[in-house]
């Protein structure tokens, strides 16, 4: 003799492919309840990398660099190695922090003025830029300390460089 009738739980009366059911769906309620298919909120935004404002100065640096070079040639040869250093900042830290180094962007009007103008401005960018460096390494881990030390140096040299 076979019986064919559903099989019940000893009791709770339920069948076996009722409770194996409810059982699936809770997992998957809560796999997919964890993995934020639910939430009604968005994601935070990405917080900007620390080291996003002294890739922001090298930058300009470069920038302000090559605006002084346009505007009075004679100043090319003492000018751009500092402006190449600049560069090789901002493409180091890019790297860093996984970003693709930023262009200067359109540049400003070039600085006008006599050659000790345009060098005294440019000394007084890199002496704020240096200042700006030392306080981020102070602050920095110190696996970025180091690259960070480096900027700092480089940019208190070519404030000296340009007296």
């Amino acid at each position: 003799m076979v019986l064919t009738g559903a099989v019940r739980m000893s009791i709770t009366g339920y069948s076996r492919r009722r409770v194996l059911g409810a059982t699936v769906a809770g997992v998957a309620t809560t796999a997919l309840s964890g993995c934020g298919l639910f939430d009604d909120e968005p994601a935070p935004p990405e917080q900007p990398d620390p080291l996003q404002p002294l890739l922001d100065e090298a930058v300009a640096l470069a920038a302000s660099y090559d605006r002084a070079v346009a505007a009075q040639p004679g100043l090319a040869s003492r000018l751009t190695p500092l402006a190449e250093d600049h560069r090789t900042h901002a493409a180091e830290i890019s790297r860093l922090i996984g970003k693709t180094p930023p262009s200067a962007g359109p540049s400003a009007s070039p600085p006008v003025g006599a050659p000790a103008e345009t060098i005294a401005t440019l000394r007084s960018a890199e002496q704020a830029a240096q200042k700006s460096a030392v306080a981020l390494c102070r602050a920095a881990p110190a696996e970025r300390a180091a690259l960070i030390g480096s900027i700092a140096a480089s940019r208190a040299t070519h404030a000296e460089a340009l007296r």
